[in-house]
Order: structure tokens, then sequence, then C-alpha cells
């Protein structure tokens, strides 16, 4: 098994030296879902919802998410991105929305917390969007489902 990589020799926590490392392509793809009640997944669907567009509103603040993580994640690097996308999969049988990202830069650290991030704000704006008529709503199995380059290579879930 590894060593965590954020603690020195004498246990303090610190940020990982990534000077040394060359510049890759990087890919991360995370997923996550939120379930909720089947009339509010109709609003979503639908786009019948007061508020509006939720599912292009959750896609932006992911996207923007994605972009500050190292303001929220103490030791994350800020990256440069190159491409973050965000999909969304409902299924009306369960009243879920799969939120799915991929994320990409070009530098000496992955993406993985920039895709994983994403994931978990789209699904906050889902749920601030809707909670004034579902409080009951679900968020979970956020997961990194694979990532590429950069010295440890490829790994998928």
């Amino acid at each position: 098994m590894n060593k965590l990589t954020h603690f020195d020799d004498s246990g303090q926590a610190h940020m990982v030296n990534v000077g040394d490392k060359p510049a890759t392509h990087r890919i991360a793809i995370a997923i996550g879902k939120i379930t909720m009640l089947p009339e509010t997944f109709k609003m979503v669907e639908t786009g019948n919802h007061k508020k509006g567009d939720v599912l292009g509103i959750a896609r932006i603040a992911g996207i923007q998410a994605s972009k500050r993580t190292a303001d929220l994640i103490p030791l994350c690097h800020p990256l440069a991105l190159t491409h973050v996308t965000l999909e969304f999969q409902l299924d009306s049988t369960t009243s879920t929305i799969s939120c799915k990202v991929r994320a990409e830069t070009t530098g000496p650290t992955g993406v993985e917390m920039e895709a994983l991030t994403a994931v978990q704000v789209a699904l906050l704006t889902i749920y601030d969007m809707c909670k004034a008529v579902d409080r009951g709503m679900v968020m979970g199995d956020v997961k990194l489902l694979e990532k590429s380059g950069g010295n440890s290579g490829s790994w998928v879930a």
C-alpha cells in the first residue's frame, strides 16, 4: 500500500511538491446521483420548475466548482483546466438524476478532485433549486470512475 502523500516524514500536512513532475495530458471522470420524489423529478425533467432550467444551472455550477477546487480543498493545487463537461442522465423509474463529469488538464498533477468537486456541487445545486418542494432528496454514490495520465497511468473503477 502506498503512503499518504499529503504528510511529510514527521506527520505534518503539506502540499505535495509536483515541481519536478512532467506535464502530461490528464483526464478524470466522476459520477454521482440524486434521487427525489417523482413529482419533483417530473418538474426537473419537463423544465416546469418555477426557478427555471435546473439542469442547465447545475451544469454551470459544476463547471464553476471544478475551477474553484483549490479554494475548497486545502492541499489541492490550482490547475489550469483545459476542458470540463457535465452530463445528466435521468431515470424516471427511480426518479434519479445521475451527473457525470469529465475534467481535463495538461500539467504535473491529476484532475480527480476537480471532477469529484464538480459532481458534488452540481448535485447540491439541484438540491438547492428543488428543496422548496422536496427536502427529502438523497445524494450519493459519488465516485471516481476513471483517471488517466501521469506517473501512475490509467485507473478504472
